[in-house]
């Protein structure tokens, strides 16, 4: 077996594993909003988390090598921008808009971005895929928005958190840091700007919360869904490039409205059941189309 066919062969397995990732983060960020923690105690059991897990790896690999001009944009972007706006989206919004909006829209605003700025061309299979996801999300929303007060607004988060995502995708791409060294850059410095600032100033419902609660959010949020997913999606970006990676999360829609329906009692309507077909035909016709990369 040639590096290069090891590579993408290692890049898929560690998409199917991010999808894994993926998926449960909308499921367990929309089952916050029905416990005592608002959506500032979970970015700080997030941050907690992290911090500790990267602590062996600090010392296992010591000090992120990673250009120190490069540290504020990736820290504000993958750092604060995602995950601050999908956690008070979830607080409003349930977990079909969450994932539609984020999951199926990802590709289409990193794939815009990417067109405009010359780093990719589109071709006629994936203008299609994207063109399906796009509808997907859509009516999604449309037959589900009357359910829920003010989701709306948590839409609007969503795109504001998946729109710091999109750039951080191209950016990573681009700069080809390493995947250890971006996940520790995060998880060491973002509890250590975000925490004081969440004590002493942010409402906070963590003393209503029981220890079983905070210990599950903080190992899933903090291990999880921040350290292993972000090493996931970055070794995935660097295997089968960012084309295809942000195409594959158009499957979570799906996955995550069908498991939001027995889990949380979400139940998906008919309209919202086509509305899954579509992004899991989109997202074939993506990956299987691709993206030539603009030389």
């Amino acid at each position: 077996m040639t590096p290069e066919r090891r590579e993408r062969l290692l890049g898929w397995l560690c998409a199917g594993l991010l999808l894994v990732v993926w998926v449960s983060f909308h499921l367990m960020a929309r089952l916050t909003s029905r416990q005592s923690l608002t959506s500032w105690d979970v970015a700080a059991l997030r941050y907690g988390g992290a911090f500790l897990t990267a602590l062996p790896l600090l010392a296992w690999r010591g000090v992120p090598r990673m250009p120190w001009r490069r540290v504020p944009v990736v820290l504000g972007l993958a750092g604060f921008g995602f995950p601050l706006g999908a956690y008070a989206g979830y607080q409003l919004a349930p977990a079909a808009h969450g994932a539609t909006i984020m999951a199926a829209g990802l590709p289409v605003i990193a794939m815009l971005l990417a067109q405009v700025l010359g780093l990719a061309r589109i071709g006629w299979r994936q203008a299609l895929g994207l063109g399906l996801v796009t509808a997907s999300g859509l009516l999604l929303v449309a037959v589900t928005s009357g359910l829920y007060a003010r989701a709306w607004v948590g839409d609007l988060l969503f795109v504001a958190a998946i729109g710091c995502w999109a750039v951080y995708t191209l950016l990573v791409g681009r700069w080809r840091i390493a995947a250890l060294d971006v996940t520790l850059t995060i998880a060491l410095l973002a509890a250590p700007i975000y925490l004081p600032v969440w004590f002493l100033f942010l409402p906070s419902g963590m003393a209503q919360a029981s220890w079983g609660v905070i210990l599950y959010q903080m190992a899933y949020h903090g291990a999880g869904a921040t350290v292993l997913a972000m090493f996931l999606y970055t070794s995935t970006v660097h295997s089968i490039g960012a084309a295809r990676t942000t195409m594959l999360g158009a499957v979570v829609p799906a996955l995550a409205a069908l498991f939001a329906w027995p889990l949380l009692g979400e139940a998906l309507p008919p309209l919202g059941l086509l509305a899954v077909a579509l992004a899991c035909a989109g997202m074939l016709l993506g990956v299987a189309g691709g993206a030539k990369a603009a030389r």
